[in-house]
């Protein structure tokens, strides 16, 4: 995965906490998806502005206890599901150092 791409979430989709649920959910015309508490967090990072990698140093900043290469995984097989089940589309790729 590009860590400069940059994801938002596709028009139609939107990511809401759920209080009966307890947990986060994306909401879109055809129904609602519940997200486990891993996905709702990256979920949240996915602005439209931030790019992969910065979305991974936001969670390794909030997750100091995570394993950093189990969360680069968990990040990058997240956005590659939730891109390939068209919640998510990319915006553009941006290239910048951090």
């Amino acid at each position: 995965m590009n860590h400069t791409n940059i994801y938002q979430l596709r028009r139609g989709r939107r990511l809401q906490w759920e209080p009966v649920q307890g947990c986060h959910v994306i909401l879109y015309p055809e129904g609602m998806v519940k997200l486990s508490a891993s996905a709702g967090a990256i979920l949240e990072q996915v602005d439209g502005q931030q790019n992969v990698s910065d979305i991974i140093h936001t969670l390794c900043q909030h997750y100091p206890q995570a394993e950093p290469s189990e969360l680069v995984r968990d990040v990058e097989v997240f956005l590659a599901e939730a891109y390939d089940n068209g919640w998510l589309h990319l915006r553009e790729e941006k290239h910048h150092v951090r």
